[in-house]
């Protein structure tokens, strides 16, 4: 097996997140469930972006800002993702290919325009995700760049993008020849509400796919359909090599088939906006799997970095947390 070149590749959608600060009455009046991701149609996405008023703009994508964050840490990384052929597609590309992820991913030509997230920020901090995902829905096998994903040591996987068919024969073959050339593979379930819809499809790609997954609590009680936290971890434990579980202000559990590892959370004085908390966990806990950490300094390397994103608006790093990693001690 020859030695790897590339951290991480990520697969997922590539997406302008579209960001306003608004009161819970807003929600009310929008009919938007609090705290969760929904998926509307380019109708719901323009009527819902004239009515949001003043907003900044950032490219965005779960999987997009993870891969962000690594090459942030001094990783190397590179994206898959699908744009349509327009201004907002161009500005994708070159914001990821301005914080040091290659992405070579042809836009579509005909078809869909390029994916936005419409994120709604309450006073107490917390995002509600309206997403158009137009052309990202588009990714199939024939965008599985295989020398990309064989150099890779990990393959990483955005839960959001199950939904398409095509996307999900997408999964499954990256997921095949990352194993085929010896490397690893990572998914991230993303949203409970996407767990629902997919729960015994994601439960199969698991346990036959998956070495390293990531999920908060509300997701993995909704995979197993518990009501506690305990009885998840009871469940999980076996189904993949390494699992990484978020939980907000009560830190993070990693998991393993004969270890648990409680993660404490990185102190921030005040906390802006949670979009991207996840995203960023996941980069610092992957760059530390592919830099030789232990589990416990990849959980706090994942907090570190959950830490910055959230102290600001954005879901991309506004500092440089290759300097922040060397101020927290880590070597």
């Amino acid at each position: 097996m020859s030695s790897a070149t590339l951290d991480v590749v990520g697969i997922g959608n590539a997406i302008v997140d579209v960001i306003s600060s608004q009161s819970d009455d807003f929600l009310q009046a929008q009919d938007l469930p609090k705290g969760m991701m929904t998926l509307i149609d380019a109708n719901r996405a323009q009527t819902l972006y004239e009515t949001m008023g003043s907003n900044l703009k950032v490219s965005g994508g779960s999987a997009a800002n993870t891969l962000a964050g690594i090459a942030c840490l001094g990783g190397k990384g590179a994206y898959i993702g699908k744009v349509g052929n327009d201004s907002l597609g161009d500005a994708f590309r070159k914001d990821i290919l301005a914080v040091g992820v290659d992405y070579h991913t042809l836009p579509l030509i005909d078809g869909g325009t390029t994916a936005r997230c419409l994120i709604i920020v309450t006073p107490d901090a917390q995002r509600t995700m309206s997403t158009y995902l137009g052309a990202s829905v588009s990714l199939g096998p024939k965008d599985i760049d295989v020398q990309l994903i064989g150099s890779s040591k990990i393959t990483y996987l955005e839960g959001y993008l199950f939904d398409p068919p095509e996307a999900k024969k997408a999964f499954k073959y990256a997921a095949e020849v990352s194993h085929k050339a010896g490397r690893m593979v990572s998914l991230s379930l993303s949203d409970g509400f996407c767990v629902d819809r997919h729960r015994m499809e994601f439960l199969k790609f698991v346990r036959d796919h998956v070495d390293i997954l990531f999920a908060n609590e509300v997701e993995i009680k909704s995979l197993f359909e518990v009501d506690n936290f305990e009885s998840a971890l009871q469940k999980l434990r076996g189904k993949c090599k390494i699992a990484a579980l978020t939980r907000g202000e009560a830190g993070a559990v990693i998991l393993t088939d004969s270890d648990t590892i409680p993660v404490g959370v990185d102190p921030v004085e005040h906390i802006i906006d949670t979009t991207g908390a996840g995203d960023l966990f996941a980069a610092g806990f992957l760059f530390g799997i592919t830099h030789n950490y232990s589990l416990e300094n990849c959980g706090r390397l994942g907090a570190m970095c959950a830490a910055e994103i959230i102290s600001h608006y954005g879901a991309r790093p506004e500092v440089s947390l290759k300097e922040l990693l060397f101020k927290k001690g880590f070597k």
